[in-house]
């Protein structure tokens, strides 16, 4: 059975910094493009990053690059997500997802992706 389990999530002050986790179970997604999406209150779920399965390809979106960068260690079957100069509105449930195909390309939208963790909020505090 195939997990994604977030972790790093938390209450933070503006400015502040916080690393997520994503650890991946049940197989190996070492040549799978990972990604980051974000749930804000009241609002649809949205890209925040991917990373291709080689690691070569990387996308943001605009709000949050220079701040956010997402990085993975295939030994460990995880991705991570480092966010610093938080702010309240990257206040959200964080979700972790995985492409099952083997694409050269990096997907961004949700349907792309087929296997997602169960979130882990981020509170950013003014």
């Amino acid at each position: 059975q195939v997990q994604l389990v977030e972790s790093g999530g938390g209450l933070v002050q503006a400015g502040g910094s916080l690393r997520l986790s994503c650890a991946a179970s049940g197989r190996t997604f070492s040549s799978n493009a990972m990604g980051w999406f974000r749930q804000g209150p009241g609002k649809e779920r949205e890209f925040v990053a991917a990373i291709s399965g080689s690691g070569g390809s990387i996308y943001y979106r605009n709000s949050v690059k220079g701040r956010f960068t997402i990085s993975r260690d295939k030994s460990k079957n995880t991705v991570y997500l480092q966010m610093n100069s938080l702010r309240p509105e990257d206040t959200a449930i964080y979700y972790c997802a995985a492409d099952d195909s083997q694409q050269t390309t990096v997907p961004i939208t949700i349907t792309a992706y087929d296997y997602w963790g169960q979130g882990t909020p981020v509170t950013v505090s003014s």
